[in-house]
């Protein structure tokens, strides 16, 4: 028996990176996982390889700023599913640079994309999942939101404010007796393809490429900022993470902080 057996979970940004190692470990051990994100070609190709290997799961294509979309993925779900026990929040971007050259209107998607999408996504899940019983809602904050950074300031801000809503709706949701758990994660440098994905200015300033590589070199990134473990940590290793927190093994837990960083913030 899987540790997740018989559990229904919606993972956003389900198509790459940490999102697609959770969508996979939580199908593996036992639950039927709704995988979404906006690009639609990749998040099937993570349905596929569900399916494949003999899990359970289904694609919807999700912007995950629309609310009404949000309305619509929750219903589908229980619609398709029974119910709804695990919401794994981690749809994000990652943008960098001097705050001084940020624009209002970036600064704004920031929000809308990391802290809206949060907000959004606990507001429809706490009530299904409180219809069956409880469950457990996963917010994949960062480091970034335990430590500023330079380059990165706006981002701290997104990732702070994802770790104190945490907080506050895992109150919320423990006075109330609902049954469910509120936790965050706070993955370090992982070797995802968001890096590839920041700003340009970013890359060139702490994030320098490899020569000759069109990508930041994640491992030299890694020694840079001095990791103490001495590398990049993978999304399989977050995506264990967020597995105990989806489980009933994290019982007891509720607006705690998962740090998985090889030691960054020790």
């Amino acid at each position: 028996m899987g540790r997740v057996d018989g559990k229904v979970a919606i993972v956003t940004g389900g198509a790459s990176g940490i999102g697609r190692a959770t969508a996979e470990i939580l199908a593996r051990e036992g639950a039927s996982v709704v995988v979404t994100d906006i690009d639609v070609r990749a998040g099937e190709a993570v349905v596929e390889g569900i399916k494949a290997a003999g899990g359970k799961a289904v694609f919807h294509k999700q912007d995950v700023v629309d609310e009404a979309l949000w309305g619509d993925i929750v219903g589908s779900t229980v619609a398709e599913f029974g119910k709804l026990d695990v919401l794994v929040n981690n749809a994000g971007i990652a943008p960098g640079g001097p705050i001084t050259e940020m624009t209002l209107a970036a600064w704004r998607n920031l929000m809308e994309v990391n802290v809206d999408s949060v907000f959004l996504g606990t507001k429809y899940a706490i009530p299904a999942m409180a219809a069956s019983g409880g469950g457990s809602i996963i917010n994949i904050s960062s480091v970034a939101g335990l430590q500023g950074a330079p380059g990165l300031t706006a981002y701290n801000a997104t990732k702070g404010a994802v770790r104190l809503f945490t907080k506050g709706v895992a109150k919320e949701c423990a006075m109330g007796q609902t049954g469910i758990r509120v936790n965050s994660v706070h993955p370090g440098i992982i070797d995802t393809a968001i890096w590839g994905k920041m700003d340009a200015s970013m890359q060139d300033s702490i994030l320098p490429p490899s020569e000759g590589a069109n990508a930041p070199d994640v491992e030299a990134i890694a020694q840079m900022v001095q990791v103490p473990m001495g590398h990049a940590g993978k999304p399989q290793e977050i995506a264990a993470g967020i597995l105990f927190l989806a489980s009933d093994d994290s019982s007891h837990m509720t607006g705690s902080e998962l740090v998985i960083d090889g030691g960054m913030t020790c």
